[in-house]
């Protein structure tokens, strides 16, 4: 797929945004175990949920606990699958509505037939399963809102589901005008990447990818070429080039780079200037130090003529 690039891309009106509530062990219905959400890495939920089919690569994501914002952003990556799952009823409708009642008995209300008791119906059903990565563009916000104002900012400001349309706009618009907080920057910037730029989405298995790493690391030893001396488990075979498009590895064309700069170096946030072989960060990451610490730094390792035009080329795409 090609798409027009457009600079002029409105983050949070052409994007849909999503509210999601990662409760973990501070929940309110009884109608499952709960799931496996790590707020700053991936939210889970399954073909139970209501809007279940809502999230999407590329969409805008912004998790909440029982109780306030816990931060935002960009699904990179959306997997799904199947399992069984032990699911409980109410006794009485065999409705999965229902939720403990604190310091009462019996210990659960119905939420539908008002039905109380103490054990739920439970029997094993097979469900499809969603699974976000949205790690890359993360930001932390960890109490800057409280449920309730970000209740007003859904589209259905009364919604109690746990996956809600989401206004980001005036989400963005009323983070905008606090001073003090992370700028969401990275975030604006991600999606329109996804939006614009004239790039071909190519998806392609990177066999040979171990022995490409192993020869690497046996040229330049446990040193990330963005960031120096780092353990091995750290390090990551990055291409100079778009391996997408060639499925060749050529000689030369990689170096070794830390995990998370290797991310970025992928998607741009990240450059080396062509001439003086300097690191480039875009601005929107100049909020967080390790990364800003990088602007216009060496890099670690020195260049052949071929890397230094691939280095080029990527420059060129991305400034």
């Amino acid at each position: 797929m090609i798409i027009d690039d457009d600079t002029s891309v409105d983050v949070g009106e052409h994007t849909p945004a999503w509210l999601v509530i990662a409760a973990g062990d501070d929940r309110e219905h009884g109608g499952n175990d709960g799931y496996d959400d790590a707020p700053s890495q991936h939210y889970s939920w399954d073909s139970t949920v209501a809007n279940r089919d809502g999230p999407q690569e590329g969409h805008i994501i912004v998790l909440r606990n029982t109780k306030v914002l816990l931060g935002v952003s960009v699904i990179d990556k959306l997997v799904t699958g199947k399992t069984n799952k032990l699911r409980y009823r109410c006794p009485a409708c065999a409705r999965a509505d229902f939720k403990p009642r604190k310091d009462l008995r019996p210990k659960y209300v119905c939420l539908k037939c008002e039905h109380k008791f103490d054990e739920p119906v439970s029997r094993v059903e097979q469900v499809t399963t969603y699974r976000t990565d949205h790690a890359a563009t993360w930001i932390d916000l960890h109490g800057v809102l409280t449920k309730e104002q970000l209740r007003d900012l859904c589209v259905k400001p009364k919604s109690q589901l746990s996956i809600r349309p989401f206004r980001y706009s005036l989400f963005h618009d009323l983070l905008g005008s606090r001073s003090g907080l992370p700028q969401l920057g990275l975030v604006d910037a991600r999606v329109r990447a996804i939006a614009g730029g004239h790039r071909r989405a190519l998806v392609r298995v990177r066999q040979g990818q171990g022995p490409f790493r192993t020869q690497l690391l046996a040229q330049y030893g446990d040193h990330c070429a963005f960031t120096g001396p780092t353990p091995r488990e750290a390090l990551e075979a990055a291409h100079l080039y778009s391996y997408a498009s060639t499925g060749e590895h050529q000689e030369g064309g990689g170096l070794l780079v830390r995990r998370d700069v290797h991310t970025l170096f992928d998607r741009g946030f990240l450059a080396v200037e062509p001439e003086l072989l300097r690191i480039d960060v875009v601005d929107a990451l100049h909020g967080y130090d390790l990364y800003k610490s990088l602007h216009g730094a060496p890099l670690q390792v020195g260049l052949t003529d071929k890397q230094r035009a691939w280095v080029a080329a990527h420059w060129a795409t991305h400034r």
